[in-house]
């Protein structure tokens, strides 16, 4: 490799609050109309004073949580200066000297079951500003000011990755972090979690780094990935050529999958930080702390060893981290039951389960460990075959019987009564002496064969080691 990319992700998370960081205003503007979710805070009126929002400062304690990350037990509030017509005080608070999250990691999967570690510098609290909306052809703009003051936490990385497809992982490993700390509503779409990646490429014997450039407010994993390997790109055509990389802020464009310079890009001395006189020092006490420790739940690492230790495909594992209902599902039964039972009910899950939701948006995940178990076992008692059984977990979607009765009803349980599969067997063998006299002679393999012809006259109910003891002792094998 030629040049080496260093690629730092700053991800701006949307807490899920009720109110404001600091008003007691609505924070959900989804369906708001424009202006509607606004006090005086939020418009920056002279003589107004801010007031933390509490349940911030304990989300943010279960971001360092998830984070591996040092939680500091004073933080402090900082104005950030600069001007945006949708930022009416002229700048935000937020935190830059002592945030409230402080160094940690995050392992990332590496698609080979094992893990990448990758650093974090800090995650600091912050408010959000308003939105701008750009008529075509207007010469003006409209502001919104219902996202001012939006809580937010920002997680800024150590510069340790090095490809478009680590950010990516990086990317989705946060997601699922923030989603499973239940910090936040992760909604990409509407914005929840934006990345802002920071890219820079030098010699790869070179002892310092590049000039970067930043591609602001991404929100889905393949357009990091994507502008990723535009920018590489770009950089490379550029050195390559002998110009230089110029020190900026760039957007993408997903329509022509390329990025575009925005403005020059500033450095943290340019926003003149300084504590916020209206806010004091965070002061949290180590029981705070401890109080979230004991409600977070098992987050992704731990349930993805769980699920290897099933020996599971990492597709199937992926499937389980990204619903995570269906992975509670699957824990619950190896909790219950034998590891044999659990990695069957995954297969279901991840299999004829999760094609069935994916089919149809109309299906829920109806589905609770007792039944799944009562299922597990009637294959093990040969009750139903691995096909009739896949029939069956996609019926109880929509079916809340017990899994017996469906399986009964649609005519899927084995036949195991010897009496009922006596004549089949007669039948099959006399309308098959070449089979039966290459059984005699010890082709073995032939009755499978046998077996089939049955399963074909019982539409599949026939318990297969059944039918082999008839066909053994009528042959007298």
């Amino acid at each position: 490799m030629k040049y080496l990319p260093t690629i730092g992700i700053e991800c701006h998370v949307q807490l899920k609050t009720k109110t404001k960081l600091f008003a007691a205003v609505d924070n959900n503007a989804r369906e708001a109309q424009p202006n509607a979710l606004v006090s005086p805070v939020c418009f920056g009126l002279p003589g107004v004073l801010p007031v933390l929002n509490e349940e911030a400062l304990r989300l943010g304690i279960r971001v360092g949580l998830a984070l591996n990350a040092k939680i500091n037990l004073r933080s402090v509030f900082d104005r950030k200066h600069y001007f945006y017509p949708d930022l009416p005080k002229g700048y935000q608070i937020s935190q830059f000297h002592e945030p409230i999250v402080g160094q940690g990691y995050l392992e990332v999967p590496d698609g080979n079951g094992g893990y990448q570690k990758i650093g974090i510098t800090r995650a600091h609290l912050e408010e959000d500003a308003g939105k701008l909306t750009h008529s075509e052809g207007a010469d003006y703009s409209l502001v919104d000011l219902n996202r001012a003051g939006t809580p937010l936490i920002e997680i800024v990385s150590e510069p340790d990755i090095h490809s478009a497809a680590v950010a990516k992982a990086y990317a989705k490993e946060l997601f699922y972090l923030m989603k499973y700390a239940e910090v936040s509503d992760v909604d990409l779409y509407h914005g929840n979690m934006r990345f802002d990646v920071n890219i820079s490429l030098a010699p790869a014997d070179a002892k310092e780094l590049g000039i970067r450039a930043e591609i602001k407010n991404l929100n889905s994993f393949r357009s990091v990935e994507r502008a990723i390997e535009y920018e590489i790109k770009r950089q490379s055509e550029l050195l390559d050529s002998g110009k230089s990389v110029v020190q900026e802020t760039r957007g993408w464009d997903e329509a022509s999958q390329k990025t575009y310079s925005q403005r020059s890009k500033e450095d943290s001395h340019d926003y003149r930080y300084f504590p916020d006189p209206d806010i004091p020092p965070v002061i949290l006490r180590q029981v705070e702390i401890d109080q979230q420790v004991k409600t977070m739940p098992l987050l992704t690492k731990p349930r993805r060893d769980k699920f290897m230790s099933l020996e599971l495909a990492n597709s199937q594992i992926e499937t389980l981290i990204d619903n995570k209902e269906m992975g509670d599902l699957v824990l619950q039964l190896m909790a219950k039951a034998s590891p044999e039972v659990a990695k069957r009910a995954a297969n279901w899950l991840c299999g004829e389960v999760q094609a069935e939701l994916t089919k149809n948006a109309d299906v829920e995940l109806n589905l609770d460990a007792r039944r799944l178990l009562e299922l597990a076992q009637m294959v093990d008692d040969d009750q139903l075959n691995s096909n009739g059984a896949t029939k069956v977990v996609v019926a109880m979607l929509s079916d809340q019987r017990p899994p017996e009765t469906i399986a009964a009803e649609s005519n899927l349980l084995q036949v195991s009564d010897s009496s009922r599969l006596e004549n089949v067997v007669d039948k099959v063998l006399a309308a098959n002496p070449q089979a039966v006299k290459d059984l005699k002679a010890g082709e073995k393999k032939v009755m499978g064969f046998i077996i089939g012809q049955v399963m074909k006259e019982t539409h599949g109910q026939a318990k297969p080691s059944l039918v082999t003891e008839i066909v053994l002792r009528k042959l007298d094998l």
